[in-house]
């Protein structure tokens, strides 16, 4: 099993007579240890990415159905205030009362 050796920047295995040694640059160490994690952080990602889509149940919204919070309010409810006073068309309906919650 090879174990690299990040303070001397060494990389030492077993060989058929003796240990074997390798020497390597720091940006080289570097440039290896970030392909490899970028190597297993795929891997991860593609055995979860397939878990989680089996564990996954889609939910389709039934669009017909009212849903709790709408955003519409009737008529008795609002109430009509311009918001530029040069301009009488530009106007903007208001809600005059409160939510319950």
């Amino acid at each position: 099993m090879a174990v690299p050796n990040y303070t001397y920047l060494k990389l030492k295995m077993p060989g058929s007579n003796d240990i074997i040694t390798m020497g390597s640059t720091f940006s080289h160490a570097f440039t290896c240890d970030r392909e490899h994690f970028e190597l297993a952080t795929a891997v991860i990602n593609s055995s979860e990415l397939s878990w989680l889509g089996e564990s996954l149940t889609l939910v389709v919204p039934d669009y017909n159905k009212p849903t709790p919070s709408t955003a519409f309010y009737p008529l008795e409810e609002t109430k009509t205030v311009g918001i530029d006073p040069t301009d009488p068309t530009k106007m903007v309906r208001i809600g005059t009362q409160l939510p319950t919650k």
